[in-house]
Parts: C-alpha cells; sequence; structure tokens
C-alpha cells in the first residue's frame, strides 16, 4: 500500500513538471552551424553613353542691324519667333564625365523690321532654318547631365527692303550665313533609354554683305545674332543602366 501510494505521488509530480520542462526545451534557440556573411547591394548607375535621336522646340531671337554702304546706319530689328527640329548624336561616358558631338537641324519661322533711319523704306529680316554641329562635354548626376557645348552653326535667311508709303516691295536677297555656337543645357533620363531637357544657345554669326538690284539698289552690311532657349527630348539606343557595387 506505500509502494502504490509513493506511486501515485511520482506520477503526479511528473505530469506537473512535464509541461515546465518541455516549455524549457522549445524555448532554447536552434544554433546554426554557419553564418552567411551578408551580399552587398548593387547600386544602378545611368549611363550616358551611345548614339541618340530624338526632337526638340521652342523659341528664337534674332539681333539683326544694317548699315548702308557699311557707313550708314539704319537701326535694328529682332526677329523672333518659334522652332522645330531634331538632333543626332553620340555621347561617351568616362566615370562621371561625359563627352559628345552632335547635329541638329531646325525649321524655323523668326521675323523682325525696323523703318530705316536713313530712308523711307521698311527693312524686314526673315530666319527660315538654322543648322549647329557641335561639340559636348557634361558632368553626370546619375540620371541627371549637366553641359556645356560649342562649335560652329548656320542659318539661312531672307533680307527684303520695302516702300514704307505703299508697302510695295523694293529689295529681295537670300542668304546663308556661318558663325560659331556657344549653349549649356541640363538632361534628365525619366525612363529606360528616353531623356528631356532644356538648352540654350547663342549663335555668333559672320557678317553679311547683301547687295539689293534695283529699285532698291545699294549694298548692305547686316550683322546677326542668335539666342535659342528650346526643349529636348531623346531616344539612346543600347542599355542605360549599369551596375556596380
Amino acid at each position: 500500500m506505500k509502494n502504490l501510494l509513493l506511486a501515485t505521488v511520482s506520477i503526479v509530480a511528473l505530469d506537473a513538471v512535464a509541461p515546465a520542462f518541455g516549455a524549457d526545451l522549445a524555448a532554447q534557440p536552434v544554433q546554426p552551424l554557419y553564418t552567411i556573411a551578408p551580399q552587398p547591394v548593387a547600386a544602378a548607375t545611368y549611363d550616358w553613353s551611345g548614339y541618340y535621336l530624338g526632337m526638340n522646340g521652342g523659341l528664337g531671337s534674332s539681333s539683326n542691324c544694317w548699315d548702308f554702304n557699311a557707313g550708314t546706319s539704319e537701326g535694328c530689328h529682332d526677329a523672333t519667333g518659334v522652332t522645330i527640329g531634331g538632333q543626332i548624336g553620340y555621347r561617351w561616358q568616362i566615370g562621371q564625365i561625359v563627352l559628345g558631338v552632335e547635329g541638329r537641324g531646325n525649321w524655323a519661322d523668326l521675323t523682325g523690321s525696323n523703318v530705316s533711319v536713313a530712308f523711307s523704306d521698311v527693312n524686314q529680316t526673315k530666319i527660315d532654318a538654322f543648322g549647329l554641329v557641335t561639340g559636348q562635354i557634361g558632368y553626370a548626376f546619375d540620371n541627371v547631365l549637366l553641359y556645356a557645348k560649342g562649335g560652329a552653326a548656320v542659318t539661312s535667311n531672307t533680307y527684303q527692303i520695302s516702300s514704307i508709303l505703299t508697302g510695295a516691295q523694293l529689295g529681295n536677297s537670300e542668304h546663308v550665313l556661318w558663325g560659331g555656337a556657344l549653349g549649356a543645357g541640363i538632361e534628365y533620363g525619366f525612363a529606360p533609354n528616353w531623356s528631356v531637357g532644356f538648352e540654350y544657345d547663342h549663335l555668333f554669326m559672320q557678317p553679311a554683305t547683301v547687295t539689293f538690284a534695283a529699285p532698291a539698289g545699294g549694298t548692305d552690311r547686316i550683322r546677326q545674332d542668335f539666342n535659342l532657349l528650346t526643349a529636348r527630348l531623346n531616344y539612346k539606343f543600347g542599355g542605360p543602366i549599369l551596375l556596380k557595387y
């Protein structure tokens, strides 16, 4: 009877201790046999290298000063208006430095006139097209590019003299002027292979010597400076993303 009572007490005590002991066993963390070192995360970097093709549009203003026989000033006027065109180029990225070359051609509708201060007529300038061939140097902040550019420029011009009294045309001459260009811009890569930007350019054109036939007659020396402000959209051929660690 004593043995039966001892056995019963032992079983009850074991039943009371077992859940706590099991809980202690479950709470013990499992020690891994080895640990895995954290891997470096790849950072995506925009790559500006490659050929690109795009379009542009904006505003232009050209200052044109006429001097009769290169001596008598007839005054100046601004030929202003809109322009639209396209560009094609290639860029090389070396670290954060970006080098490039670009050709650009634009249609334009820039017109201006003034009454000659020396004669009773109206002098008018119209620019219907221009082109640029430039080199670029820039600095890339990932997908944002700041750049400067410089090179050659050409403009297509029509010069006209009209009567201030009747409006009749007295003389007309078409000339192509060559000169230089300086500019700067910012471009933002907003999607794979696509970028949008804004650019300012100043064109320094060589003076034109324009001889008008009768009834206007005479020769004018015409000086021209040109300012452009355009928005640009480019598509770049090739993958725009590099991975670096």
